[in-house]
């Protein structure tokens, strides 16, 4: 994986065309190495090193302990005297007067050693046999702080912060509960015996007061120095950990929200509710154009606006509204399911759902979508955003900053670097493994293809503008910027739909080039380019594999033409039938994980979606309130949002239950979910058991039965 990193290639590239070189392993697992490899121990060690040889300070003994550093506390601990701006240590003071060998000489030879002869009347440090004592102190504890060893016995014990839960540690900051690590009084006494009868041990008799002198030392190093270390350490680890798991769970969120299934083919309504600023509504046309937006005050002029309401949605052939979850929502269902129930919209059959609207306020007025919606309405756009957060989720959540979707918890608590790093590279991911019609997709969510760029995804969107569609893959190398690893990282995440292709070629130029193009850069030799269709374009398999998919089309007796047919589909299980996939990728030089990939490219139909295996936003007619629940009743739901205590169910009555994660067990979840702690995520549909309802807090506790397929 690390050979993988070091040649740039991208998380998604290694999962899917990389899978037999990284065992296996799915992207959160890739990432997790990609975190510890970006900010690995020895990297930060030697930089250290290089910064304390640069200012002088490096010595042989030095660069030893920092390498016998086993985490970043500790190196850090080492290095902290030594950073510019730093003020002097105590023990390295002491060095400078020139106690180093008097300090050797209380343990080697303790016998001879007279502290009134390091006595200095007038210096500073010096003037007393006190001065020197306590300097003799700072001296020895610095030995003992930098033996890292022969320390980690005292490092490494249990006690019960082992215990303390994630979200627990992150609510310190909210001012609700205060964390404090209290290291018993036991370690102080066996570190100190420790040190005296063995550490620190004279090697000859030693008079009382030097043996007091000891003692002291170690107690006051304990006390000072190793204590708080220990306390900031195990500080340090609980917060890391808890800030770990809070991403882990925007992760695991955005995944769920980014892979929602679409709702294709129909004409939809986004509302964005209001009471005194109106509700705000946009019709959009199946392809998710802008064919209406206006305002309704569903809460006045109930009669009227009505009429006007079926009157645009009769004249649009609109079936289905989106209902954003902010402020007025339950009101606003309210008015449309009595009106649902009335039949009020005959001949059409309406039906409604709730979609989360966060970050559809930030998103109107941010300069894309201005760009976007330049002469609308901010609330207007807002509508707009909600409809086609249904049409394409993805699509649309591409737009907005992760942070702002409403995911996750405790989001002000964690790294806003790591945070950000972690976010897009799921946004990565999702884009990529679902992949994108190069012809028609937005610069924004091709911005996020794992290989391209905002650069690159301009440049494309550019070069599709004077040059029409494009015919093949082939044809991206000569966009701008588009070089060899450029092209490698995100040839196979694009697609050329024969559908959309053909409805493009009218409209931008009058037939297909017969000849080849060629890029030339400068200093550079050309690149030839075909300007045929390639059918595998269409499909998930890369370039780089394509003289591998033909021999096995040869192989099977069928042909590229036939991708997605049940025809090629049988002539395949056939050929697999009579010879494994391990017998077969060893005759066509190459990897069984590669022959599977092509497998699934040439059985997948034209137009496929990995989206359609996941949750899609339930419709309905009716609205159930909180006053109709009861304690035992079984319903079906979806989760709206998960944090590290437990899931949030929309049961549809207004307010989410929550699923208390010890109601989350591995017996009640597919066997999918059953690993690396995945649980429950967005979107996905559950049976559950009502345990309580509390009306007045609004609160509702559930019991999970089962995930719904």
């Amino acid at each position: 994986i690390v050979t993988l990193l070091q040649e740039e290639n991208t998380v998604p590239f290694m999962v899917r065309y990389r899978k037999d070189m990284i065992n296996h392993m799915d992207a959160d697992a890739v990432r997790d190495v990609q975190l510890v490899y970006e900010d690995t121990l020895a990297k930060k060690t030697q930089s250290v090193i290089q910064t304390l040889k640069k200012d002088g300070n490096l010595t042989a003994e030095l660069e030893q302990t920092l390498r016998s550093c086993r985490s970043a506390d500790e190196l850090d601990h080492v290095y902290t005297p030594y950073k510019k701006g730093s003020k002097l240590t105590k023990a390295r003071r002491a060095k400078a007067l020139g106690l180093e060998d008097a300090a050797s000489a209380l343990l080697e030879t303790p016998n001879v050693l007279d502290l009134n002869k390091w006595v200095k009347p007038g210096t500073e440090g010096l003037s007393t046999t006190e001065e020197v004592a306590l300097d003799h102190r700072h001296i020895q504890f610095d030995q003992e702080k930098t033996d890292i060893d022969k320390f980690s016995l005292y490092f490494d014990f249990t006690s019960n912060i082992q215990r303390i839960q994630p979200h627990q540690v992150d609510m310190e900051s909210l001012k609700i509960l205060t964390v404090k690590v209290n290291i018993p009084d036991r370690v102080r006494t066996d570190f100190t015996t420790w040190c005296i009868n063995s550490r620190w041990r004279t090697k000859t008799f030693a008079r009382e007061e030097l043996r007091v002198m000891i003692k002291n030392a170690v107690e006051d190093s304990y006390k000072r120095l190793i204590l708080p270390f220990l306390t900031r350490s195990y500080r340090s680890k609980l917060t890391t950990a808890a800030e770990k798991e809070s991403i882990a769970m925007f992760v695991r969120n955005l995944r769920q929200r980014l892979l929602a299934c679409p709702v294709r083919g129909c004409v939809i309504m986004g509302v964005d509710p209001g009471f005194r600023h109106g509700c705000k509504v946009a019709i959009l046309s199946s392809t998710s154009h802008i064919l209406h937006t206006d305002v309704f005050y569903l809460h006045s002029s109930k009669h009227q606006e009505a009429d006007k309401l079926r009157h645009l949605l009769v004249k649009y052939g609109c079936t289905k509204i989106v209902i954003g979850n902010g402020t007025a929502c339950r009101e606003t269902e309210s008015f449309f399911s009595e009106l649902i129930c009335r039949r009020f919209f005959n001949p059409l059959d309406v039906s409604y759902c709730i979609t989360n609207e966060a970050g559809a306020s930030i998103y109107s007025v941010s300069p894309e979508a201005v760009k976007e919606m330049p002469d609308m309405d901010p609330n207007l756009r807002s509508a707009v955003s909600i409809g086609r957060r249904v049409q394409d989720p993805m699509a649309e959540l591409v737009k907005i900053d992760p942070k702002h979707i409403g995911i996750g918890t405790y989001q002000h608590d964690v790294s806003a670097g790591a945070l950000k790093a972690a976010l897009d590279g799921v946004v990565q991911e999702c884009v990529s493994f679902v992949g994108v019609d190069i012809n028609i997709c937005s610069e924004t969510l091709m911005r996020h293809v794992a290989g391209l760029n905002a650069g690159r995804a301009r440049n494309i969107a550019e070069w599709r503008v004077q040059n029409g569609p494009f015919i093949n893959r082939e044809q991206l190398k000569l966009v701008k910027g588009m070089g060899p690893k450029s092209f490698q990282q995100c040839a196979g995440f694009v697609r050329i739909n024969p559908q959309t292709l053909e409805s493009s070629l009218p409209h931008s130029r009058p037939a297909v080039p017969e000849k080849a193009t060629t890029k030339k850069g400068k200093g550079k030799s050309a690149v030839v380019v075909p300007t045929s269709v390639n059918p595998l374009d269409q499909t998930c398999i890369h370039p780089e594999s394509y003289h591998v998919a033909q021999r096995f089309l040869s192989r099977v007796g069928g042909s590229a033409d036939q991708i997605g047919t049940a025809k090629l589909s049988q002539c395949m299980d056939n050929t697999v039938k009579n010879s494994s996939v391990e017998e077969l990728a060893s005759t066509m030089d190459t990897s069984p994980e590669t022959l599977k990939l092509i497998i699934d490219g040439l059985t997948q139909p034209p137009g496929f979606d990995i989206r359609q295996n996941f949750g899609q936003a339930d419709f309905k007619r009716g609205v159930v309130s909180m006053s109709d629940l009861q304690v035992g009743a079984v319903l079906t739901g979806r989760v709206d949002n998960t944090a590290l205590f437990g899931a949030f169910v929309d049961i549809g009555v207004g307010r989410s239950g929550l699923i208390h994660k010890s109601k989350i067990t591995l017996d009640k979840l597919p066997p999918s979910q059953r690993r690396r702690s995945l649980v429950l995520g967005p979107g996905e549909r559950v049976e559950v058991r009502v345990l309580n309802v509390d009306r007045q807090r609004g609160r509702i506790g559930l019991d999970l039965i089962r995930v719904l397929q």
